[in-house]
């Protein structure tokens, strides 16, 4: 089940990364060893009120001229209006109502997506409360007064916005078909996959509508089962500032990652593995979804027998942040290995929802502590006492001791190695959590 996606869309200079920092808040889970995903953040998980949302901030670079400001705010806007359930407009309560405003105003109403108006910098109701007013004059319903930099308002604000909540989207949770999202630069050939899979099956079931946001998803049968491929390929517009450009292929990935079970990062064979490859498969990575990397144009590389051991040891260099990332080398043109994705995919998803025996993981950690002693701190030493799993998508384990502090991050990566060297988990990335119980409880 996908969370709902909530996209800030304003002017520049009124108040977006504030707003955007204070909803966020301490949600803003930063992964330390995840290259490039934690600069420059545009993406967010919040709670309120026991609903969960991923929050987008499509603020971009400031515009140099009037003229620029109106094309970035319809590019920013038409943004929002392809990937979020829900908009907040944010708007400036000491500048008013602007030109740039209404045209945006007249887009999202046209959108027919829920839009909550925020009037920001109204740090004293009192005084600014006649000046909200007059943002009715946009006609996208009530105004609601909001001071991000004081955090007034925030909760105000929240309850309009998950009120437009999808209800449950039940026919989402009870389809068990495996959701495949398809990510990476422009141009690496994602939709080239997507084509030869339905030309090489030649069973589109069908192609329909997301159900919470205008992707496409394309559901293919192959060897009997099937599956529902989310194609984020498709930049619709053309901008020339390239730092835009890759914000919106981010927005697209965060969307469609939410909604996958597999993730298939496509990397160019032909330019290898960038640095914005990195920060794609970073996303995925972070949101626990199992990861296939997909080399494609295979067929244009010139090979010897050691080209695939070595373009995967680049491969694995540069995101060694996921060891566990399967690992394809296909070509969309001549069809090289395509066969064996959906190989790949379900070996990948019965890792995800793979669960063992809580009596044979306290045998392997009872092993792993015998071979290697855990961590101590100025003469007192880090006891395991006992490890269960608790969930799948991605396979979750809880880990009593009897000090958190001591439990250092790279004795974690040593259990989970030795978890992994016992049932594989390939493609999937493994969580811990790390509880505290003392040890008369035992």
């Amino acid at each position: 089940m996908s969370k709902p996606v909530v996209a800030v869309v304003g002017r520049p200079n009124v108040g977006k990364s504030t707003l955007f920092n204070a909803l966020a808040g301490e949600n803003i889970s930063i992964v330390k060893d995840t290259p490039g995903v934690t600069r420059d953040r545009i993406y967010a998980d919040v709670e309120w009120l026991n609903y969960h949302f991923t929050l987008i901030d499509t603020g971009g670079i400031e515009p140099e001229s009037k003229d620029i400001i109106l094309s970035q705010m319809r590019e920013q806007a038409q943004i929002a209006i392809d990937t979020a359930d829900v908009i907040i407009f944010l708007t400036d309560v000491r500048q008013g109502v602007t030109d740039a405003d209404a045209k945006v105003a007249d887009m999202l109403r046209r959108s027919r997506k829920p839009v909550v108006l925020a009037v920001n910098k109204a740090d004293s109701f009192q005084k600014f409360l006649p000046d909200v007013y007059e943002f009715y004059n946009l006609g996208i319903g009530d105004p609601v007064a909001v001071s991000a930099a004081s955090r007034l308002g925030i909760g105000e604000l929240l309850d309009e916005v998950v009120k437009h909540f999808p209800e449950g989207s039940a026919g989402e949770e009870e389809d068990e078909r495996p959701r495949i999202a398809i990510v990476g630069k422009p141009n690496v050939g994602k939709s080239s996959i997507i084509n030869r899979l339905t030309g090489q099956n030649r069973v589109i079931v069908s192609e329909i509508a997301g159900t919470t946001r205008d992707a496409i998803d394309t559901n293919i049968r192959a060897n009997g089962k099937e599956y529902v491929f989310i194609d984020t390929a498709g930049l619709r517009r053309k901008s020339k500032i390239k730092e835009e450009l890759e914000r919106y292929s981010i927005i697209r990935t965060v969307t469609a990652v939410e909604r996958a079970d597999v993730v298939v990062v496509v990397i160019d064979a032909e330019e290898g593995v960038t640095e914005q490859d990195a920060k794609i498969a970073g996303i995925a990575h972070e949101r626990g979804k199992g990861v296939i990397v997909a080399v494609n144009k295979w067929d244009a590389i010139e090979k010897n027998d050691k080209t695939v051991y070595q373009y995967t040891n680049r491969l694995k260099e540069i995101l060694s942040f996921m060891p566990y990332a399967e690992y394809l080398f296909l070509s969309a043109k001549t069809g090289q290995r395509m066969g064996k994705l959906f190989e790949t995919v379900d070996a990948v998803i019965e890792n995800c929802t793979m669960r063992v025996a809580t009596g044979v993981l306290n045998e392997i950690m009872s092993e792993a502590v015998a071979l290697q002693q855990p961590p101590s701190d100025r003469g007192r030493r880090l006891k395991l006492f006992y490890i269960t799993q608790v969930s799948v998508k991605p396979p979750t384990f809880v880990i009593f001791v009897n000090d958190r502090e001591l439990m250092h991050f790279s004795y974690v990566r040593y259990l989970e190695n030795k978890i992994r060297e016992a049932f594989g988990f390939r493609g999937t990335p493994l969580k811990f959590i790390i509880r505290e119980r003392k040890e008369k409880e035992q």
